[in-house]
């Protein structure tokens, strides 16, 4: 963890939401659905992270449906119409919230921190999973990837997100539970909280976080003590 008294006091906070919000283990059953072994899922996912990262820096970003979809037809060899891969990829707005992510967000809201959601996932999926959680009444911005034109984890779009709360960057806070998100963080001037709920592990390799724990309420009261 970095050192807690030097960092600023929090001003705002950003959450990635895809795995550090969403839990996204149930779209597994979706691939039941369409004939595909559920342990297909985890390679997909990383297939479509990897190739979503390598057309942002080719200098043509594309939005990660898109890449999802992609990555389907190699994962299965082209096994799969396009109905059934549409059929996956839709379930990201339907996916449910990690048990410990409403408690999180409602110590920031009583706290005045103003929030939102900064995601490489696609709009439509993004606001019917903050309509369906009710947060809508917490989070007052959802930035994505796709739409900025720029992906994570450019300092760019750190910026934007700050920006889009009124809040200076160095006092603005990712969450997230992947290191490299917060690193990317870390490198454009922000603050971030790392949950070791999906990695365990924060390697040394990244510049480390101003706060940690292993759900993201321990995050939460993490950052919050920044400052004091």
């Amino acid at each position: 963890m970095a050192d807690g008294p030097t960092a600023p006091a929090l001003g705002g906070v950003l959450f990635d939401v895809v795995e550090t919000l969403m839990d996204v283990r149930p779209l597994r059953q979706r691939f039941i659905d369409i004939g595909q072994p559920p342990e297909l899922m985890q390679p997909w996912f990383l297939r479509a992270q990897r190739d979503a990262f390598a057309l942002a820096l080719s200098g043509r970003p594309t939005p990660f449906p898109d890449a999802m979809r992609h990555a389907m037809r190699v994962e299965t060899r082209g096994a799969v119409t396009d109905e059934e891969i549409d059929h996956v990829v839709s379930g990201f707005g339907d996916m449910p919230a990690h048990p410990d992510a409403e408690p999180a967000i409602r110590r920031f809201a009583e706290a005045g921190v103003p929030m939102g959601f900064l995601t490489v996932g696609g709009r439509d999926a993004t606001e019917r999973f903050l309509e369906r959680t009710g947060w809508d009444r917490y989070i007052s911005r959802v930035v994505t990837a796709a739409d900025e034109g720029v992906w994570k984890p450019a300092p760019a779009l750190y910026h934007i997100a700050a920006e889009s709360l009124g809040v200076p960057a160095a006092r603005t806070a990712l969450v997230a539970v992947h290191a490299w998100d917060c690193h990317g963080a870390k490198q454009a001037g922000l603050l971030a909280g790392w949950c070791g709920r999906l990695e365990s592990v924060y390697g040394d390799v990244f510049t480390p976080a101003d706060a940690v724990g292993d759900d993201l309420v321990a995050v939460a009261e993490g950052l919050l003590r920044l400052g004091r």
